[in-house]
């Protein structure tokens, strides 16, 4: 419950320091960062799965 307040706090305060206009770019920027992320870890899981012996 203090995470989702604390989250709403640092958005509003995101909102007023950036401005509406470029929030859709920040939001892409960090949905692309999260998207890029997961495919790294999904290589690496990858990757370490084929180094055991069957």
């Amino acid at each position: 419950m203090d995470f989702i307040v604390v989250l709403i706090a640092v958005l509003i305060v995101v909102l007023i320091w950036r401005g509406p206009k470029t929030l859709p770019k920040l939001g892409q920027a960090l949905g692309r960062g999260v998207k890029e992320a997961r495919a790294e870890a999904a290589k690496l899981r990858d990757e370490s799965d084929g180094d055991k012996p069957a």
